[in-house]
């Protein structure tokens, strides 16, 4: 095995999606289910909490009567090549709630400073210079995580329902 097969699937990314695609269709379990795993996985993905999206997806999904692996699945909604995007949305809408206007020339030079000590004490008093971000960030993640939930439990129900109704009608046809 190489470096690169361990970023990179081997299969490729599109079959990857593929397979997964194919997974959650053919999940047991009733489309309700199914949809709520998804949904919650898919939800807590655009919250700038990371490290904790499996975990919370898997709350999510319990709360909701939803399918525990299905979460773990919709939580691969966020990765590294989506975070950026997610989070630039989420601090966009969060300043846009909060009625500002972007980054103050104080809070820019606090966020600065503090980038070059991150590694070195991020929980520590580094924390209080990082929180208006983050916060805002946070506030604006809210509603996404709520459509995003919205949007994934409708679509994937549908999806779900229609592939078990052709499935059905395939079966019925032998």
């Amino acid at each position: 095995m190489s470096p690169w097969d361990r970023i990179w699937p081997r299969m490729g990314l599109r079959r990857y999606f593929i397979y997964l695609q194919k997974r959650v269709l053919r999940m047991s379990g009733s489309p309700h289910a199914v949809a709520a795993g998804v949904a919650a996985g898919a939800a807590v993905a655009m919250l700038p909490l990371f490290g904790l999206h499996f975990l919370l997806g898997l709350v999510l999904a319990f709360l909701t009567r939803g399918s525990l692996l299905a979460a773990a699945i919709g939580a691969l909604w966020g990765n590294p090549l989506t975070f950026p995007l997610f989070v630039a949305a989420g601090y966009g809408l969060g300043d846009w709630m909060r009625g500002g206007g972007g980054m103050s020339p104080g809070e820019a030079e606090i966020v600065h400073e503090v980038a070059g000590k991150l590694p070195h004490g991020l929980i520590s008093s580094e924390f209080e210079a990082i929180w208006p971000t983050f916060s805002t960030t946070l506030i604006g993640s809210l509603p996404l995580a709520v459509m995003t939930y919205l949007i994934a439990y409708v679509l994937v129900r549908w999806l779900v329902g229609r592939f078990r109704a052709a499935r059905a009608a395939r079966l019925a046809r032998k």
